[in-house]
């Protein structure tokens, strides 16, 4: 599962999609297209001087994918039912800080992703108004191909973002979001927002040691 996390974020920058678009609006297609051009426009040419600059690497992929992610939407989901007991406060900081952690933790397969690994499957059907999946398979350093799905929703803002990604039938979102809920019920939604807040990417690995040995 580790190996396939990493490319959650890399897989995003290599897909090329072949999706209708209505006039005036950017299908998911056109928008996971328009973030490989502006990965490989912002990495490509750099990956030693990023590899070696680690929160530099993070700051180019924050001002790339934050605006085609809703962070805000998937960091509910992944609370569950624990974003209603939530207040708006602690929501913030949880999705800042989850994101913040996802973010750090698998950031550099994003210097070793190449285009030619990701074949987009067709797009059957209806653009639906609210909601669509994007489907494609991964070939690995290895060799195995990996079915991964991507979720989309349209924003209120009437733009369509990511929100799961969805590998070998794993969900993302339903991954973490049973770690989550252990760690709440074990402490509390403020130590555990105070942890990733502090730690980072060493929580997340935390979270993700006590979900396997379960």
């Amino acid at each position: 599962m580790r190996q396939l996390m990493v490319w959650i974020l890399a897989l995003m920058a290599g897909i090329a999609l072949a999706q209708p678009a209505r006039a005036g609006e950017m299908s998911p297609g056109m928008v996971v297209q328009k973030i490989a051009d502006d990965l490989a426009d912002s990495i490509g040419s750099r990956r030693e001087e990023l590899k070696n600059d680690h929160e530099k690497l993070i700051r180019e992929i924050d001002a790339i994918l934050l605006p085609h992610f809703d962070i805000e939407y998937a960091s509910l989901l992944v609370l569950g039912r624990s974003a209603r007991e939530a207040t708006p406060e602690q929501r913030s900081r949880f999705a800042k800080a989850f994101y913040n952690s996802i973010a750090h933790r698998y950031a550099e397969g994003l210097l070793n992703y190449t285009r030619g690994n990701v074949r987009v499957l067709p797009f059957k059907g209806e653009l639906n108004d609210k909601r669509t999946i994007v489907r494609t398979e991964v070939v690995l350093d290895d060799g195995k191909s990996v079915a991964v799905d991507y979720a989309f929703r349209k924003s209120s803002s009437d733009d369509w973002k990511a929100y799961d990604v969805i590998i070998e039938g794993i969900s993302y979102i339903t991954n973490y979001r049973n770690q989550v809920a252990a760690e709440i019920q074990a402490s509390s939604l403020d130590s555990l927002i105070q942890r990733l807040e502090s730690q980072g990417e060493k929580a997340l690995e935390s979270l993700e040691k006590r979900a396997g040995s379960q």
